[in-house]
């Protein structure tokens, strides 16, 4: 079987949409694929704004600070759970 060539790609975004609308089998021989490991890849990080109240903000920070953590990693991780927990619903 033939493979089509994989075009190289300006940034994520293009690559992320153009794998969105393909099969990965027309470009790659998943036969042959070796795992990787990547001990040390951190995520792509992306700022967002959000408005919260106040005292929700508040109350996060004093739950924060109990835990030893920084009141935005606090956040990551509800966000993760939350996630978790309704994607398995």
């Amino acid at each position: 079987m033939g493979y089509s060539k994989i075009p190289h790609f300006e940034s994520e975004d293009k690559e992320r949409l153009f794998w969105s609308k393909r099969d990965s089998t027309q470009y790659i021989d998943w036969k042959k694929a070796e795992k990787a490991l990547f001990p040390d890849l951190k995520p792509t990080t992306r700022t967002i704004s959000i408005r919260l109240p106040e005292h929700l903000i508040e109350d996060i920070k004093r739950v924060a600070y109990k835990f030893d953590i920084p009141y935005q990693s606090l956040i990551k991780i509800i966000l993760a759970e939350g996630i978790k927990t309704v994607d398995t619903k």
